[in-house]
């Protein structure tokens, strides 16, 4: 929407944008049409998974990040079992467990539980430009790998992704001589090479299984995993010690992040196209980083700001060029 149009219709609603307008309005959801909810949906989505970040980074600042992390996902996944056990789900069988493993290895493990680290050691708002800009990575590995030459529109995203990456961190080059700062870093981009793998790997060797369940059965494998790594590395606390504020964090990141988000982004996705139902990918980093802002008092200028906002153009060039918006699948920080 131009300028001038977004103008017309919040300053001056005509009676066409006022109903564009109520479509997001709350208290009359329920008398709206499927696809007046799904925007709805999709509006949640944007937001909640946005908030995320900003949970995570509340959490992990009274608790070890990664007995955090395991604990969100043991209980997020756990509500997806019994949701599907109860529905008479049968179990996976053979080699759809392998696959289990290595996405709860790649996608889980790796990828939200490094994000979640991460963001221990620099802001919620950088973390997550950091983790929008995965599809870049899809770029650089099919680069090597692609039989095909690679698109103009992808290759002008990619370099537009990274040269945004460039502009937020030219205010953070003395930054780097932190090593809580670098740490942060290198964890989170660890975390998005995990997520780009993940991504290969579902789209060329996962098993024909319920993919909802299988995300379930990742979360509570990967849960279990980073509970005992937090326990024989990082070091954890007793459960009775783990202070309220992190409590809170993580019963928000199982309820708003991994149930009733997720629920949102599939009706979504059933009811709107893919391209519109991948918007969340693009606004999810703007949430955090204006939140983190707000709450935390993180540094928002004029780099982080057109630096985010050209990585997050790159990302989306590169997502048309290969037709599939954002990930077809939620993000690591959403579930």
């Amino acid at each position: 929407m131009a300028l001038f149009d977004f103008h017309r219709v919040i300053i001056k609603p005509t009676g066409r944008s006022l109903k564009t307008i109520s479509v997001l309005n709350p208290l009359a959801i329920r008398k709206k049409g499927t696809r007046a909810k799904a925007i709805f949906a999709l509006a949640l989505v944007c937001f909640f998974w946005g908030t995320t970040w900003i949970a995570s980074k509340e959490g992990v600042r009274h608790m070890p990040p990664l007995q955090m992390a395991g604990l969100r996902q043991l209980f997020g996944g756990m509500c997806y079992v019994l949701f599907f056990l109860v529905k008479g789900e049968r179990w996976p069988k053979g080699k759809e467990w392998r696959s289990i493993f290595i996405l709860s290895f790649l996608n889980f493990l790796i990828a939200n539980g490094l994000s979640n680290w991460g963001v221990k050691y620099i802001s919620a708002g950088l973390g997550s430009i950091i983790g929008a800009i995965f599809p870049l990575w899809l770029v650089v590995i099919g680069f090597f790998s692609a039989k095909s030459k690679m698109p103009t529109k992808a290759i002008i995203g990619l370099l537009l992704g990274f040269a945004g990456v460039c502009i937020i961190f030219y205010e953070h080059l003395q930054e780097f001589l932190n090593d809580d700062f670098r740490i942060g870093i290198i964890l989170s981009l660890i975390a998005t090479w995990g997520w780009a793998f993940g991504t290969i790997y579902t789209k060329s060797h996962a098993a024909r299984f319920n993919p909802y369940f299988s995300i379930g059965l990742q979360m509570v494998v990967s849960g279990l995993s980073l509970t005992i790594a937090s326990h024989t590395i990082t070091g954890a606390m007793p459960l009775t010690s783990i202070p309220w504020q992190s409590w809170l964090a993580i019963s928000y990141l199982v309820v708003f992040g991994s149930v009733i988000s997720f629920v949102a982004y599939l009706f979504a996705l059933q009811n709107l196209s893919t391209e519109q139902a991948s918007l969340y990918a693009y606004v999810n980093p703007v949430v955090a980083v204006l939140l983190g802002w707000i709450i935390f008092s993180e540094s928002l200028t004029p780099y982080i700001a057109v630096g985010g906002l050209v990585a997050l153009l790159g990302v989306y060039l590169v997502n048309k060029a290969y037709k599939v918006p954002g990930s077809t699948t939620p993000e690591t920080e959403g579930i």
